[in-house]
């Protein structure tokens, strides 16, 4: 694995508008609870398999940057230690920015430590990550190449992951914006996923893809093609993996706030749903 860049996570990422202060989520599998500052920061998640067995996940902040990060586990009601981890940040200004990720266990054993290092224009441009492995280097590299923007990632030397993104216009005269992920094993390309965007940032195509030595090209495994309505929600999923298709429908009802957030969403012809129990803060 190679490093991943530090995501803080805002209410708008589980499709929530408004002052939300916290969402229950029941679905068929358990329930999960998010909850968030003024903000619109995410501050604490659970996911709760059944009253007994569920994890936490605590996120603390200074001025919107993330400075803590928990995992809590819980089993048969009963806090475990040996599997619990903290995240701790700390943020370096007095050249370019750099944040530390130091991880360790509930038992104060050191597990892993990243170093980000960005440059001036605050684009991230070195990951460091030590454990008792030994140092590992992943360098980010930023170039363009006749309008396509390219970001590579490479780990001691050896490339990892491509992304190159980049906007069209069609006949109509709209944007669209297509972002290529490839990740490499070995230097060379091994699968890659391809979403095309519409003129609101909406994920109109997902195409997954695997490499194929013979033919020496990417080539489609799955192709998801998504249909909104005018207020841009899902309505329609249609998925086609080799010659089969499937499609599914989406249906929902809102709350009667200004805010109008779905509160019930069922599938079809599954038939199955998921309902939101959703808290806002009150008006000043």
């Amino acid at each position: 694995m190679y490093s991943q860049e530090i995501n803080i996570f805002k209410h708008t990422d589980f499709d929530l508008k408004g002052p939300v202060k916290s969402c229950l989520v029941i679905t068929d599998y358990g329930k999960e609870e998010f909850e968030f500052n003024e903000a619109g920061l995410l501050t604490k998640a659970i996911t709760r398999y059944n009253d007994d067995d569920y994890d936490i996940t605590i996120y603390r902040y200074a001025k919107e940057e993330l400075k803590e990060k928990r995992f809590e586990n819980y089993r048969d009601g009963v806090f475990d230690r040996n599997t619990s981890i903290a995240n701790i940040y700390t943020i370096d200004t007095t050249a370019n920015k750099k944040i530390t990720e130091k991880i360790v266990s509930y038992n104060k054993e050191f597990l892993d430590q990243y170093e980000y290092y960005y440059d001036e224009d605050d684009k991230l441009v070195k990951i460091t990550r030590t454990s008792t492995d030994g140092i590992d280097e992943t360098l980010v590299e930023y170039s363009s190449v006749k309008g396509e923007q390219i970001t590579s990632y490479f780990l001691n030397s050896v490339l990892l992951k491509t992304v190159k993104t980049k906007e069209t216009k069609s006949n109509t005269n709209t944007t669209r914006k297509i972002k290529l992920v490839t990740d490499f094993l070995d230097g060379e390309p091994n699968t890659a996923k391809e979403e095309i965007f519409n003129t609101k940032n909406k994920l109109i195509s997902e195409t997954k893809m695997v490499f194929d030595k013979k033919a020496n090209k990417l080539v489609p495994k799955e192709i998801k093609t998504y249909t909104y309505n005018e207020a841009g929600m899902l309505i329609e999923l249609r998925t086609k993996i080799g010659q089969g298709v499937s499609l599914k429908k989406y249906v929902y009802q809102f709350d009667n706030t200004k805010s109008g957030n779905w509160v019930k969403q069922i599938i079809t012809p599954d038939n199955t749903y998921t309902t939101r129990k959703i808290k806002y803060f009150e008006a000043n």
